[in-house]
């Protein structure tokens, strides 16, 4: 047969699709509504009744505005809930922009030493290539959100509150880009010209001093003491003076980071279950703390995610939201839109084939407060978001069990409800952990 499209073809073709039952029906709906209107499947709204046998109160939503922090947020949201219950603070909130700084600052860092080390290269090598293309951005992961804290601790957002250039970030990420890239450049030619490990370091040093200049001035100075002074629910006045951000947080969320891991569901073929998986060039803190996934079976991962939530400990989650989404309504299920049957056509993927083929990655990081089991089994899960009160029900979401299947990739969980064959899987496999390259699925930033 030939390789080409005949007009033989297409004359076929276009008779079929005359004589298709659906043709005319589906096409009026679909160029009059859009795809996805006119495939809308309405009883998911019935099926997704925000109504749930165990709950989490967590309060009022925050909101990242026009960036891509939802990773921060979220990770902060799981440790502002205990807090606010153990300090009598409804709706408290700790700086997002403060985290934010010394990720951007730590990741143009993280940059500048990947592009010495790779300098040998030549700036057509993939690896090379992947670093240039986006030096930094707002997206990560847990594992790089507990290396700032652990290193720079927390405040309260009332003491580094949001700047214009936090909740919009676009024009900081480019003016940062177009630095960093230019820097990394002439690195690049001083190690290649054959100067000393110092010489390089020095002028790195002087690099970063811009790249912290660029910082300060578009979010602030962070602070290295201060003063938390509140008013709590009960109108009671409270100082505490001259406290660092980590003492902060050691005194205030007191969360145990290293009792927290990160476990993925990939059942690709590369990735063998119960195995410990990192991303090559995944990172922000240099001698901070390194991603790492311990990689699971989908029922392995929601069982521990349903004994966190009876624990009453909420659980941060990574999946890729513009996937079977509804925004406006805050609906996630795999049945929202029916383009199957818009269109008679199998769309079906596994998925160990999504993710291979690049049909669905992580993009957003959210928080699971609540799941809704019948019969022992869940049905659908309660989710807190970051995109303010506006969008679902007052901000938070419902993800259907089976959405959950196909789109939720990442867990983290406290190690003390793992059995003890996943404590021994994850302890033998930290240290040295399988390495993935830079692009795979599994490397993907959140950042809606």
């Amino acid at each position: 047969m030939s390789k080409e499209i005949s007009n033989d073809t297409i004359d076929k073709f276009e008779k079929d699709l005359n004589n298709h039952p659906i043709f005319n029906v589906a096409s009026h709906a679909a160029q009059e509504n859009g795809i996805f209107k006119a495939s809308q499947n309405l009883q998911t709204k019935i099926d997704l009744d925000p109504t749930f046998s165990i709950e989490i109160e967590t309060g009022k939503p925050a909101d990242q505005k026009q960036s891509g922090r939802c990773w921060m947020f979220s990770a902060l949201n799981t440790m502002r809930h205990p807090l606010q219950k153990k300090f009598s603070l409804k709706d408290f909130e700790l700086s997002q922009n403060y985290t934010n700084f010394w990720d951007k600052f730590e990741k143009s860092n993280w940059f500048f030493e990947n592009v010495i080390a790779t300098a040998d290269k030549d700036l057509g090598d993939r690896k090379v290539a992947f670093l240039f293309t986006t030096p930094q951005q707002d997206g990560g992961q847990w594992d790089m959100l507990c290396g700032i804290i652990e290193k720079y601790g927390i405040v309260p957002k009332s003491v580094y509150p949001e700047t214009a250039n936090a909740t919009n970030s676009s024009a900081l990420n480019d003016t940062l880009n177009t630095l960093l890239r230019k820097d990394g450049l002439e690195l690049r030619k001083l190690v290649n010209d054959g100067k000393s490990e110092d010489e390089v370091q020095a002028r790195k040093e002087e690099m970063l001093n811009d790249v912290f200049r660029v910082l300060a001035i578009s979010l602030g100075v962070p602070p290295k003491k201060f003063n938390f002074e509140y008013t709590d629910d009960d109108h009671n006045y409270h100082i505490d003076k001259d406290i660092t951000p980590k003492e902060f947080f050691d005194k205030y969320v007191g969360m145990n980071l290293e009792d927290h891991i990160s476990t993925i569901n990939a059942p690709t073929a590369d990735k063998p279950f119960h195995k410990v998986f990192s991303v090559e060039y995944l990172g922000n803190v240099e001698g901070g703390r390194q991603v790492r996934h311990l990689n699971l079976k989908v029922d392995e991962m929601k069982d521990l995610i349903i004994k966190q939530l009876k624990s009453g400990e909420v659980v941060w989650f990574g999946s890729n939201v513009v996937k079977d989404s509804e925004r406006r309504a805050g609906l996630l299920d795999t049945n929202l839109y029916r383009r199957d049957q818009l269109f008679d056509v199998d769309f079906t993927m596994s998925k160990a084939d999504m993710l291979d083929s690049g049909e669905s990655m992580m993009d957003h990081a959210m928080v699971i407060t609540g799941v809704d089991i019948v019969d022992g089994k869940p049905t659908r899960w309660k989710i807190e978001n970051s995109w303010g009160e506006k969008p679902g029900f007052k901000g938070y979401f419902v993800m259907s069990d089976k959405w959950f299947d196909s789109f939720v990739y990442q867990a983290v969980i406290n190690k003390k409800f793992l059995p003890d064959d996943l404590k021994k899987a994850y302890d033998e496999g930290k240290e040295d952990p399988i390495q993935l390259l830079p692009w795979d699925p599994m490397g993907a930033l959140a950042f809606e």
